[in-house]
């Protein structure tokens, strides 16, 4: 039985997914303890429930998701952008270097040890490397970009192998970027007189007092639908001048969003319009796009695709898991800093060197309502995640595709 779902009957299912993810978090208290969002608690049992209901042939659900998952997801990003002040932008300029250069490694690394494995095993080089960076630091995008090229090198099977990959990695990331942060912030102590990286922000007398009020939400919407715009235009500009120059190079539209964003934080503090207030509505309107896309993402994710991974692919994709999880706890947080601010980028380098940014956030999100927010944090992983990492990783595909073809 084909049952389908139209717009406004899947947004609804989304945000009753993430009620149902926050009543699960209160009924088993070690959801909340372990820094699993509400929306991946609640995504993650869904669709579980429509596997079952598809690999038992008793119903099948086709969600109309394409359109919105694509503009909460635009909205998140271009929010992210504009929590770039200029103070953060100044103190978070060296730890960017650093986390550029780790994530850069991690992707490198991760496919050495795809390539590794998998033809020690015995499999095609570069169906081996979809169990890479391609799908775990590029994600699902990375995963339909490369793998179609893969292909067309000698590499049959490429793409159901990404895809597969990189929905375990969204799982995976979902799961384990939250006991990341936890562990580290309990083990170190780190939230013991923790102040935030906006500290400096404050006024002389006390911090500013932030309130609500209709104007501010209707101004911050406004200004991340203005980002967004800008972004687009961005993204039409640089496609096009690419086009001139003869380059397929191209950058995805999320990472335009995020500038276009960036350029609307610049203009308020430069014109002195914004405040506090507005700062955090831009915020909240950001959490909750994020809990959109990342509910409505893990609902729709076909799990059933992981059922039909060889064996080698498994191993390769475990291994991936726990070296990834090493490499954040023991590399990432060291290197940023030991301290709360590189415990929770930490937590967000698992979710995008697994999954993707918004799983990031979401992880980042369920720890610091735990402890405490990091500004830094939130403005460094995305940064990277989102923007820098995606130009470093399209570089190493490319070069590790050239080597796998040379190896069959």
């Amino acid at each position: 039985m084909q049952i389908e779902f139209g717009l406004f009957e899947t947004l609804a299912i989304t945000v009753l997914v993430i009620y149902l993810g926050q009543w699960l978090r209160k009924v088993f208290p070690a959801l909340k303890k372990y820094c699993i969002p509400s929306a991946v608690v609640g995504g993650t049992l869904v669709s579980i429930v429509i596997c079952i209901l598809h690999v038992t042939n008793l119903a099948s659900f086709s969600f109309d998701s394409s359109t919105m998952n694509t503009f909460f997801y635009n909205i998140f990003f271009a929010s992210s952008g504009c929590a770039a002040s200029l103070a953060l932008l100044k103190k978070g300029g060296k730890l960017v270097v650093i986390f550029s250069i780790l994530a850069a490694v991690l992707a490198i690394l991760q496919n050495v040890l795809a390539l590794g494995m998998g033809t020690a095993m015995g499999m095609n080089p570069l169906v081996a490397l979809m169990a890479g960076s391609t799908p775990l630091t590029g994600g699902h995008g990375n995963a339909a970009s490369f793998a179609p090229i893969a292909v067309e090198m000698g590499g049959i099977g490429a793409m159901e192998v990404a895809v597969a990959a990189a929905t375990f990695g969204l799982i995976s990331g979902c799961l384990v970027g939250g006991p990341i942060g936890r562990r580290l912030i309990r083990k170190h102590n780190l939230d013991k007189g923790y102040v935030s990286a906006d500290a400096p922000e404050l006024e002389e007398n006390g911090p500013v007092k932030a309130f609500m009020s209709s104007a501010r939400s209707t101004k911050a919407v406004f200004i991340l639908l203005l980002a967004c715009g800008l972004g687009q235009l961005m993204f039409k500009g640089f496609t096009a001048l690419m086009a001139y120059f003869g380059s397929t190079f191209s950058l995805p539209i999320h990472v335009m969003c995020m500038a276009g964003g960036i350029v609307a934080r610049l203009v308020l503090d430069g014109s002195g319009k914004g405040d506090a207030a507005l700062y955090e509505s831009l915020d909240i309107v950001g959490e909750i796009a994020l809990a959109i896309f990342v509910s409505m993402s893990i609902m729709t994710m076909q799990l059933w695709q992981l059922a039909d991974l060889a064996f080698q692919l498994i191993a390769i994709l475990m291994v991936q898991l726990v070296f990834a999880f090493l490499f954040c706890t023991y590399i990432t947080y060291n290197l940023c800093g030991r301290n709360y601010d590189a415990a929770v980028i930490a937590t967000g380098h698992s979710g995008f060197g697994l999954g993707a940014v918004p799983v990031s956030m979401a992880t980042m999100t369920a720890v610091c309502e735990q402890y405490h927010y990091s500004r830094l944090a939130f403005f460094v992983v995305p940064l990277i995640g989102g923007f820098i990492s995606n130009l470093t990783n399209a570089v190493i595909i490319s070069t590790f595709l050239n080597i796998a073809a040379g190896m069959l």
